[in-house]
C-alpha cells in the first residue's frame, strides 16, 4: 500500500476500485499487524463508499438523460 494515499473524494471510479482491489488483497494476505489491519479497513470502507456514490451519480445521469431523450424522442416539452 501507498505511504501517501490519494485524497479518497478526488479519486475517480476506476482508481478508487483499484484501490480497494489492493485493500481487499492485503487484508486476506493476513500479514499486517492489527493496527495496519484496522487502518486498511477504514480506508477500504471509504473506499467501497467512494465507488458506491460515484456509481449512484452515474445512474442518475443516465436516468437524467433517458427523461430528456424520451422527451425528445415524444416531441413533448415540460
Amino acid at each position: 500500500m501507498k505511504k501517501n494515499p490519494v485524497d479518497i473524494e478526488s479519486m475517480t471510479y476506476e482508481q478508487a476500485y483499484a484501490e480497494l482491489e489492493q485493500v481487499v488483497a492485503a487484508l486476506e494476505g493476513d500479514q499486517s499487524a492489527l493496527e495496519e489491519s484496522l487502518a486498511l479497513f477504514e480506508r477500504g470502507q471509504a473506499l467501497a463508499r467512494r465507488c458506491a456514490l460515484l456509481l449512484d451519480q452515474a445512474e442518475l445521469r443516465v436516468r437524467q438523460l433517458r427523461v430528456e431523450l424520451g422527451t425528445l424522442e415524444t416531441g413533448e416539452e415540460d
